[in-house]
C-alpha cells in the first residue's frame, strides 16, 4: 500500500527542500490561501517590522491603503517623526494581539477608551496609547484625545475599506493599567509617563490569551468588514529588554515562539486567516543570521528585500529567483538600532550607554523601576 509520504512534493522533505539548496535560493515557503489582486485595498499594522510591508506594496504596484494620510505641509522628516505612512493608521506600533484587539474595539464603539493623558515636564500632553505619534505633545488634553479621535476614525475607515489585514505579532510582555483594565504599548517611564508599581503590571502573554485575543479582533474588524481577510506574521527582530527576569535570548524564544503557535493555530482554524513566515524566513538557520546588522536585532535591507520577495512571488505564483544572494559579512557601518521601533529606547537602560542608546525624543532619562 502507498504511504502518505510517497507523494509529498519536494519541498516537504528537508533534504530537498533545504538541505540542498543554496540558503537564498530555498523557494515554495508560502502557498497563499487566497488570492490578493492587484487593486485590492491592503491595510497593515503592527511591530516595526510591518512597516516595511506597505511601500513594498506601493512598489509592486498594488494598493496599500492609507486611512489616516498626513496633513499638507509637513516635511518627509516631520511625517515620519510623528509617525504618518508607517501603518494604515496612526497608532503606532501595535506590537501585542491584546493591543490590537483593544484598538479595534474602541474604534468600533465596543468599549470606551480613558480619557486620561500624561503631562511632560514642559507642559505639553500625551497620550499614552500613543506616546510617540507626536514628539512635541499636544497643547491640551482635548487636543490630545481629539488627535486620538482622528486616528480611531481611521481605523474604522480602513476596516470597512479593506480586503486584507496584513497584522504583524511582535511582543508577548505587555504592561496593563490595573486601575482601567488596557493595555498599554510602553511601559510607563520609559518614553512618557510615571511608573507606579501598584498600577502598572506585567504580564507576558500565553499561546491561549494570543488566541483569544486575535480571535476577537479579527471577529470585530470582520463586523466592520465582511470580506476582510488576514495575513498573520511574527516580527524576526528579538526583544530589545525583557523585564521577566530572564536572559533576553531566553525571552526572546518564548516570545516568538508563542506568537507563532497562536498565529499557526488561528490560521489553521480559519478559512480567512492565513500566516506568512517572515519569521522563519529572517531566523531560520539556513540563512546564519546573514539578514541581521551587527547588533543582531535589526533586519537590513538585503533581509527586508528578500523577505518582501518571498511575500510578493507567493501572491503572483512566481518562481523564487532573488537578485542576489545576501553577503552573510555585515558592512562595518551598519548596525545602527531600528528608531521605528518604539521599544528600541529600552537599550538605553542597558549598562552600555554608547552610541545608539538614547532615549526617545524629549524624553529625559531615569532609572527604571523593577517590575513587581
Amino acid at each position: 500500500m502507498q504511504h502518505p509520504y510517497a507523494r509529498l512534493p519536494d519541498r516537504s522533505f528537508w533534504r530537498t527542500a533545504v538541505a540542498e539548496r543554496p540558503p537564498a535560493d530555498i523557494q515554495d515557503l508560502w502557498t497563499p490561501k487566497f488570492p490578493i489582486g492587484q487593486d485590492a485595498p491592503v491595510i497593515t499594522a503592527g511591530s516595526c517590522f510591518a512597516r516595511h510591508i506597505g511601500p513594498a506594496l506601493l512598489r509592486e504596484g498594488m494598493h496599500w491603503y492609507d486611512a489616516e494620510p498626513p496633513p499638507p505641509g509637513l516635511t518627509e522628516e516631520a511625517r515620519q517623526a510623528r509617525g504618518y505612512r508607517r501603518f494604515s493608521f496612526r497608532t503606532g506600533n501595535i506590537y501585542t494581539a491584546a493591543g490590537l484587539r483593544q484598538w479595534f474595539a474602541w474604534a468600533l464603539g465596543r468599549q470606551t477608551p480613558p480619557a486620561e493623558v500624561w503631562r511632560d515636564a514642559d507642559g505639553r500632553f500625551h497620550d499614552p496609547y500613543r506616546p510617540t505619534v507626536e514628539p512635541d505633545g499636544f497643547s491640551s488634553p482635548e487636543e490630545a484625545l481629539a488627535s486620538r479621535q482622528v486616528t480611531l476614525d481611521a481605523v474604522r475607515r480602513a476596516l470597512a475599506t479593506a480586503d486584507v489585514l496584513v497584522f504583524t505579532l511582535g511582543l508577548t510582555e505587555a504592561w496593563h493599567d490595573t486601575a482601567d483594565g488596557t493595555v498599554l504599548p510602553m511601559c510607563p517611564g520609559t518614553v512618557r509617563g510615571t511608573f507606579d508599581p501598584d498600577r502598572h503590571r506585567l504580564r507576558n502573554h500565553t499561546v491561549a490569551e494570543v488566541h483569544r485575543d486575535l480571535t476577537a479582533a479579527l471577529a470585530l474588524a470582520r463586523e466592520a468588514g465582511p470580506r476582510l481577510r488576514t495575513v498573520l506574521t511574527v516580527s524576526p527582530v528579538p526583544l530589545t529588554a525583557t523585564a521577566t527576569g530572564a536572559h533576553a535570548l531566553v525571552a526572546t524564544t518564548h516570545s516568538k515562539s508563542v506568537l507563532r503557535a497562536a498565529a499557526g493555530q488561528l490560521a489553521a482554524e480559519l478559512e480567512h486567516v492565513d500566516y506568512f513566515p517572515s519569521y522563519e524566513i529572517v531566523t531560520g538557520f539556513p540563512y546564519r543570521a546573514a539578514f541581521y546588522e551587527p547588533n543582531l536585532r535589526t533586519v537590513s535591507a538585503d533581509g527586508v528585500a528578500f523577505v518582501m520577495r518571498h511575500f510578493l512571488d507567493g501572491l503572483h505564483g512566481r518562481s523564487h529567483r532573488p537578485e542576489h544572494t545576501p553577503d552573510p559579512t555585515p558592512t562595518p557601518d551598519a548596525g545602527g538600532e531600528d528608531t521605528w521601533c518604539d521599544d528600541a529606547v529600552l537599550d538605553y537602560y542597558s549598562r552600555d550607554h554608547g552610541p545608539g542608546h538614547a532615549p526617545g525624543p524629549g524624553h529625559t532619562p531615569g532609572p527604571v523601576p523593577a517590575p513587581r
